[in-house]
Parts: structure tokens; sequence; C-alpha cells
């Protein structure tokens, strides 16, 4: 399985197709339109979301709302394109009036001056359009797609937010996927404790006062999975390693970490390896979970904990010194709409870029064909651990 995005921020649309995904798989189009919507929501967020209003179109792959085994095709459209249509033209001419809105005076920390570099672009709206989190709409439908295929393998997953700026908000006590879902939805933060809603509203607030941005770090708990997805024969088969790189790939992230992570670098192996026990009809089990649900690179049966750092976004309504790329000129940094915390919204992209590679992995490791023999042979697979 696999999938390809398209489209810029200010273009007509967003356009997705994966790859690879069996035939009979039953889809809830108001379920990925419901993990959309939630995407745009979150406290810190700015205007943009008052214009946009997500809903998915399926243009391929799908009849009577069953995938067919062929590429399905997604569809999220644009509504702030109304108001970018001369300058965001694919085909039209170069002329002065479909060239406003140049940047040309870089953000530090955002893509557009190196890809401005890279690309040979002396206007760097033609970086930003494309390396804006804008991108993540389709990811979040490609991956609400993949969350409702675990589910119906049932297999439950959730990404939440752990810490907004200074302020922790998780005590990391064991919860499954249920109970976060329970707490989480009763706030617009996405946090498990109810508590910090209103000390972090503040700190939000006096952060957007200031012109500045706030990051956080996002917690994806994954129950039910499988052990032995994944490999240990090749680095480049190891499924942490790909979950890890697919959290990477997604705006604004700058760490990453599987179980305990960076904490257990710093312990005794003794507190860190999770021991092993036996339980009649049940097979193989670990007392702890400190290594995330991985051993060798393999899922080991215990939750997969997955842990991402996002940076502050680096659009500031105070902004820092820059350089204008055509005078060269010392400058402030131009200003794009933005939010404060994108840290809400972000947490419904990592769990989705994590579901994405699970559902990658059970379709490597079984016939993805047809969604029934998938789940007869992953039912076998699973009594056959059991009696391992």
């Amino acid at each position: 399985m696999n999938y390809l995005t398209a489209g810029e921020s200010h273009g007509p649309q967003l356009t997705g197709i994966i790859e690879g995904l069996p035939a009979g798989l039953l889809l809830d189009i108001d379920g990925i339109n419901a993990q959309l919507a939630a995407r745009q929501g979150g406290y810190g967020r700015g205007s943009r979301q008052k214009i946009e209003h997500d809903q998915v179109t399926i243009v391929g792959g799908v009849r009577h709302k069953k995938t067919l085994g062929s590429p399905v095709a997604l569809v999220v459209n644009n509504r702030d394109h109304a108001h970018w249509g001369k300058i965001m033209d694919p085909i039209a001419d170069e002329t002065a009036e479909n060239s406003l809105r140049t940047v040309e005076r870089p953000r530090p920390g955002h893509a557009d001056l190196v890809g401005g570099m890279k690309y040979n672009h002396h206007d760097l709206r033609n970086v930003l359009e494309r390396s804006s989190a804008r991108e993540t709409a389709m990811r979040v439908a490609i991956g609400a797609i993949c969350k409702q295929f675990l589910q119906q393998l049932g297999i439950d997953i959730v990404g939440y937010v752990q810490q907004i700026g200074p302020v922790a908000t998780d005590d990391q006590a064991p919860l499954d996927v249920s109970r976060i879902n329970e707490l989480i939805s009763q706030n617009d933060l996405r946090v498990v404790q109810g508590d910090k809603v209103d000390e972090i509203h503040t700190l939000i607030d006096k952060t957007k006062k200031d012109g500045d941005t706030l990051g956080g770090i996002i917690r994806v708990v994954a129950t039910n999975v499988p052990a032995g997805l994944g490999s240990y024969i090749s680095w480049d088969t190891k499924l942490d390693g790909k979950i890890a790189a697919a959290v990477m790939g997604v705006n604004a992230m700058k760490g990453v970490e599987i179980g305990d992570g960076f904490e257990a670098a710093t312990s005794f192996g003794s507190q860190v390896m999770d021991e092993i026990d036996w339980h009649e009809g049940e097979g193989f089990t670990r007392e702890s979970d400190h290594l995330g649900g991985f051993e060798g690179g393999m899922t080991n049966g215990m939750p997969v904990i997955v842990k991402a750092a996002m940076k502050p976004i680096p659009t500031l309504y105070k902004p820092l010194q820059s350089v204008d790329v055509e005078t060269k000129e010392v400058k402030k940094a131009s200003v794009e709409r933005s939010d404060t915390t994108a840290i809400v919204p972000a947490s419904i992209v990592i769990e989705s870029v994590v579901a994405i590679e699970l559902a990658k992995a059970i379709t490597d490791t079984f016939d993805g064909s047809n969604m029934e023999r998938l789940k007869a042979q992953l039912k076998v697979y699973r009594e056959e651990l059991k009696n391992y």
C-alpha cells in the first residue's frame, strides 16, 4: 500500500491517491469528514479555518461505499482558492496582475529560503504554497481511511496532546484508547487532564497577544496490534523506523520517540526492558510497555506508543529578522496568515500517519487483495501466536 498527495495551499484542491487498499473495505464517508473537521478545530487556530469547511470527495476506486482494489482517488476542495484564483492560476501566462503577493522575505524556521535556493524560485510563494501544512488535510483523509481499515481488524488508535509549550497535560498513566477518546472529547485541546485547560488557554492567549507561537508534544497509542509486523532482517524493514520517518515527514516535527524514547537512555536496563510472561489462552505478553510495543523493529503485541515533538510555527506576527532575497537588505520576515499553535490538529495528523504505516505493514504481511480474506488470515495468525 502506498499513497501520494498533490496540491497547493491556495490552489483549487488537494488530491490524494491510495494504491493497495484491499477490495471490500467498507468506508464511512461521514467518519472521514469528521476527522477532517477535527483537524480544523482546536484552541489557538487562525482565521483560515473559518473559511475552509473540509469535505472529502471520492472520485475513484470506490463503489457503493466499498473499495474495489483499484487506486482510491480523493479530493478536498480549497474554498479560499476563490480569493486566489488569478494568483494561483496554473495555465495563465504570468502577468503583473496575477503575480501579486510575492514573498521575498523568508521566515526563519520555514522552508521558504532553502526551498527557493534549491528550486531557484525568487518568489518564495512557489515554496510556501506546497510546504504549507494545508497539505496535511489530505493525509488526514487518507489516514481516516486507514484508521477505518484498522478498526475493522480490531485495532484501535488515537493521537492526543501531551504537552503544549511548557505545560505538561498527561501523567502517562496507562489508559485504553476508548478512555483517551472520552477524555479528550471533553475539551478543545485534545488533552486528557481537563484541569489543565484553563491554564493552557491563558498561555495561548498571552502568546497570541505577544505575536509569538507555541509547539508541544503529541502521543499516539494503538492497541491490539498483532506481534510480528515489521522485521529485523534489514534496516529498512523495521516498522518503528518507518513510523519514525512518517512522523518526521509531518510539517514542524523535530523529534520522535518510541515508548520511553530518550528517557530510556538515562535509565538502567533493568528499568527499561519489558519482562516477559505467558498466560494460558493468551500466549506471550509483557509486564510493561517501556519499549512502546517494539522489539527488534517488530511489534511485540503490546500497545504501540509513539511520541512526536512539534516546534512552534515559524510564522510570527511579530516577525524575526530576515533578508530580502532580491535586494539582500536586512528586513523583517514575511507574515502569512497562521495559527498561534497547531498542536491540536497536529495530533490528528500524527495519528493519521501512524495509522497509515500500520495499515501498510498489515497489507505487506497478509494478502491485501480482499478484505474478508485478509480478516481470515489475520484471525488464523493471531491464533497461531497464542499457541506459540
